[in-house]
């Protein structure tokens, strides 16, 4: 799952202590596995080989572009929403005929910049979408390939914030308006719609909604193929589950066990969008214990992380396993659970130093007992942690780490306050 592992009650990032990084770049910070992302990209690739199948990594999970550029190198393409996303892959080095460009709000200057780079698919959500893209592309002479994102009106079973293939979202068109729109624009002179795009939500755990949507999709494009037009690739998009709890989600190989056998035959090439899945667990995030204390019957653990360096806990109320990153050989985790058991545990909330009430990693949490100036580990937060941090409270943004063998290299430095201020100056 990921390649963090403690050696002797010491919590280690492959095969560096993660208490040497803190006390050589300070604390929060986050710190990542470049062997679990490549571990997690090959998985992926490897489960779906008997297909002909580009995977494309969703950079809004975890956007640091020496990431990208190691995800690249070992053949990624990309998921991309923005032009800055796009900005971001090409300064890594992507292929950008493997970049797929979704997102409902692409404006004008980010679809001119898309078209320029000669990215490989533009996913459509609407049709005054499609209507703008058609008329900027006359206007530039070019020819460019475009996915109609379909919503199968599946409901991944996750949380309502991020479930995104059902009729009433602002995502993409069901299944009965997109035949309307390639009959009235399938065949126009600049964009070439030869291909279907659905994303049904994220952190799905069960792989029968993706088999569900996916055999919806087939009937549509069937359909679509007899009234003349061709559809060449399917990409089903991202969200497939990781394992925040051990052994919770379907590994990549249970994803294509359902999907495989599906598209075996249909002529089609198949895009993936995968973010969490590879990313999730390849980071933790390293925090430091400020104070303890008691609140009528609570115990607080008060930590140097807020709500602006991971905010999922709070919008999801997502779980990630916490621990502490030093421990007594009776503590050692064997796995990740909601609530671990075992005598000598104290039931805590974990909080950091925000002015919110919402500031909260766990609540009602069971940990070996700590102090202050203890190390905590957040796990599993490589996806969307450092991508969606801020800086509420005028906090600085944190560090990132990027661990590879017995080396590691500081590839974001922390701000400075001058940092905060440097655009208002």
């Amino acid at each position: 799952m990921d390649y963090f592992n403690y050696r002797n009650g010491k919590l280690y990032a492959e095969d560096v202590s993660v208490e040497q990084i803190a006390s050589e770049v300070g604390t929060p910070v986050y710190i990542y596995s470049r062997a679990t992302f490549l571990t997690h990209l090959r998985k992926i690739r490897k489960a779906y080989a008997e297909l002909e199948t580009t995977v494309c990594y969703s950079i809004k999970a975890c956007s640091n572009i020496h990431i990208l550029k190691f995800l690249a190198e070992a053949g990624s393409g990309f998921d991309i929403v923005s032009g800055g996303e796009l900005f971001r892959a090409r300064q890594a080095g992507a292929d950008t005929g493997k970049i797929v460009y979704a997102g409902v709000g692409k404006t004008d200057v980010e679809i001119i910049e898309a078209m320029n780079a000669g990215v490989g698919y533009f996913n459509i959500e609407s049709e005054a979408e499609l209507e703008n893209l058609i008329v900027l592309a006359r206007k530039h002479r070019k020819r460019i390939k475009a996915a109609l994102r379909v919503n199968p009106d599946v409901d991944p079973q996750t949380h309502t914030y991020t479930t995104t293939g059902k009729k009433e979202s602002k995502f993409g068109v069901d299944i009965d308006r997109a035949e309307k729109i390639f009959a009235r624009y399938g065949k126009n002179d600049r964009v070439d719609l030869c291909a279907i795009h659905i994303h049904i939500g994220s952190a799905g755990k069960t792989v029968g909604p993706y088999v569900e949507a996916t055999e919806k999709i087939l009937l549509l494009i069937e359909k679509l193929r007899r009234d003349g037009f061709t559809i060449e690739a399917l990409d089903i998009g991202g969200g497939y589950g990781a394992d925040y709890e051990s052994n919770t989600a379907p590994s990549a190989a249970g994803y294509a066990e359902g999907i495989v056998p599906l598209l075996k035959g249909k002529k089609l090439k198949l895009i993936l969008e995968p973010g969490a899945s590879i990313a999730a667990n390849s980071s933790v995030l390293l925090t430091r214990v400020l104070f303890l204390k008691k609140g009528g019957g609570k115990q607080f653990v008060i930590v140097d992380a807020g709500m602006n360096d991971l905010i999922r806990p709070p919008l999801y109320n997502a779980f990630h396993f916490i621990w502490p990153a030093s421990v007594d050989a009776r503590f050692i985790p064997l796995k990740k659970v909601k609530q671990a058991a075992g005598e000598g545990l104290e039931t805590v909330d974990i909080v950091g130093p925000i002015c919110e009430g919402t500031d909260f990693f766990a609540k009602d949490r069971d940990l070996p007992p700590v102090k202050r100036g203890d190390l905590i580990t957040i796990f599993t937060t490589g996806a969307y942690g450092a991508s969606m941090s801020s800086n509420y409270n005028s906090r600085c943004l944190l560090p990132e780490v990027l661990v590879d063998g017995d080396q590691y290299t500081l590839i974001r430095r922390r701000q400075v306050y001058e940092d905060l201020v440097a655009l208002e100056r």
